[in-house]
């Protein structure tokens, strides 16, 4: 059986959306960020970087929000959270996940930190840039890839939530808020938000 680590009101929630997405039943490990459990060497074995969220299934273990969702998306191939290896979205597919790990942290952290960076040295270009482009991702819809719902949108989508509905640090642009309701309606994600609220 996989085991998430995970921490509720964190980044984990990307993973643990995932897990609910995907339908396998899975193990929950609280990691006690707040009072540094994650410093914790047997936790530093599973993620060197004493973050949540990781992933062990048996002898594999992986971290990384992209990652973890990539990995259980190959792992169970019956939930559909990936276009087929032969598909030409794989490309796309491939895009967005590390688009969201790459450019959205990185023009989160610029805005939270009220940097001004030169748009040539960041590997996300800048803030502004990184919202016009998920805006023209968003709007056609229903879903990043079109019509599949994919783990991009797992990534895209809590993304959103945090920089949208939990921070305001990106406008309530109309095309993020019709994304981000269509998120809101998968029971997946309800299940994941009551999981995360329960801290349990």
């Amino acid at each position: 059986m996989m085991k998430l680590y995970w921490a509720p009101q964190s980044r984990a929630l990307r993973a643990l959306w995932l897990m609910e997405e995907a339908g396998r039943p899975y193990e929950r490990v609280l990691i006690d960020i707040r009072s540094g459990a994650q410093s914790d060497p047997a936790y530093a074995r599973v993620n060197p970087m004493m973050k949540v969220p990781a992933l062990a299934d048996g002898d594999a273990s992986v971290a990384e929000s992209a990652a973890i969702c990539a990995y259980v998306a190959e792992q169970v191939p019956e939930a559909n959270l990936a276009p087929p290896p032969d598909s030409p979205l794989r490309a796309r597919y491939w895009h967005l996940l590390f688009f969201a790990a790459g450019c959205i942290e990185g023009a989160l952290a610029e805005k939270f930190g009220n940097l001004q960076l030169p748009s040539m040295s960041t590997g996300w270009g800048s803030f502004d840039r990184v919202v016009d482009v998920l805006e023209g991702w968003v709007k056609d819809g229903p879903w990043v890839l079109g019509e599949q719902f994919t783990a991009a949108d797992v990534m895209i989508g809590a993304d959103l939530h945090f920089a949208v509905n939990m921070f305001g640090v990106m406008e309530k642009r109309p095309a993020f808020m019709a994304y981000l309701e269509r998120c809101m309606q998968r029971p997946a994600l309800q299940r994941a938000l009551a999981i995360d609220q329960a801290g349990v």
